[in-house]
Formats: structure tokens, C-alpha cells, sequence
């Protein structure tokens, strides 16, 4: 798990080390959704280009374990429940206290993108929503066709760009 090692959403250790230039004594372990998010912002040109106009984040910004293993908040009812006050909250907070852009947001994540989209017709947050397929499903279950997907990543965010 990237975010819970590093503290940044889809960055793992070596990610943080090889393109960020961050050194770091983290176990030097890959994941699938940075190796991923890599390539699209490598596509992009490269961290200091990509991370000038674009905020990665997550709706619940902490780490959530079951068994050990990374759990998705929106894999439980009752968690999705119990956590959408504090969803709402960091949501918030990323988007008025960051200063983040409101003309447009990407979701990585269909099961994602639909909590998002509910959440936003509530707080209007964001005049436009845009899903993608989640990296580590795309690394998992469509790997063959990855540079189609980098493709479709690159595509979507600089139309976001553009509009900034």
C-alpha cells in the first residue's frame, strides 16, 4: 500500500525515491496503483509538470486495515455510514482549504466516482466529475491494454488542464 507508507495517494516508496526525488528508507516496495499512476504522470512530464496543476487525494484520506490488508471504505455499508460525516468533512476541507480547482475533478474509481457523485450533489463542490477505472484494477485486469488506459488518463486530465 503506497498512502500508507508514504502518506501520499498513489505513491509508493519507490515512486517517491525514483520520480519524486524523495529518498526515503521505507521498505522499497512496489504497488499496483502507483506503478500505474506513474506511467500517466511520466505521460504528463513527469512530477514537478504534473503536480503544478493536479492534486491527488483521497475522499477518506486514512488508511483503513481489515486483517491486515487495505479495506475500502465503500466495501461495507455500515462503513460507508458510519465514515461519510468524516468523508464530507475531508472532502471539505481538501477542496476550500487546498484550494483546489472546482471547475472539474477525476475520480479514480467506479465504485468511488459513484460516492463522490452523490456526495457532490449535496455539497457542490465540483461542476464537473469525471471517472476513470481504479489503477490497481486497471493493473490487475487489464494490464494488456495499458497503454490504451495511460491513454485515456492523459486524455481526460489535460482536458482538465486546458481549463484551468
Amino acid at each position: 500500500m503506497g498512502h500508507g507508507r508514504t502518506g501520499i495517494a498513489f505513491t509508493d516508496p519507490v515512486a517517491l525515491n525514483d520520480f519524486c526525488g524523495i529518498a526515503n528508507e521505507l521498505p522499497q516496495q512496489r504497488e499496483l496503483s502507483s506503478q500505474f499512476v506513474y506511467e500517466v504522470v511520466a505521460a504528463l512530464g513527469g512530477p514537478a509538470a504534473f503536480y503544478q496543476d493536479f492534486y491527488l487525494g483521497s475522499l477518506y484520506p486514512l488508511v483503513l486495515l481489515r486483517h491486515g490488508l487495505n479495506y475500502n471504505y465503500y466495501d461495507s455499508p455500515a462503513l460507508i455510514k458510519a465514515l461519510t460525516p468524516a468523508i464530507r468533512l475531508s472532502l471539505n476541507q481538501q477542496v476550500k482549504e487546498v484550494g483546489l480547482a472546482r471547475h472539474a475533478a477525476v475520480c479514480l474509481g467506479r465504485r468511488n466516482g459513484e460516492h463522490l457523485l452523490r456526495l457532490n450533489q449535496e455539497l457542490h463542490l465540483f461542476d464537473q466529475i469525471h471517472i476513470l477505472d481504479h489503477p490497481r484494477y486497471l493493473m490487475q485486469y487489464k494490464r494488456r491494454e495499458l497503454p490504451r488506459h495511460v491513454d485515456r488518463y492523459v486524455e481526460v486530465l489535460n482536458d482538465c488542464r486546458v481549463q484551468l
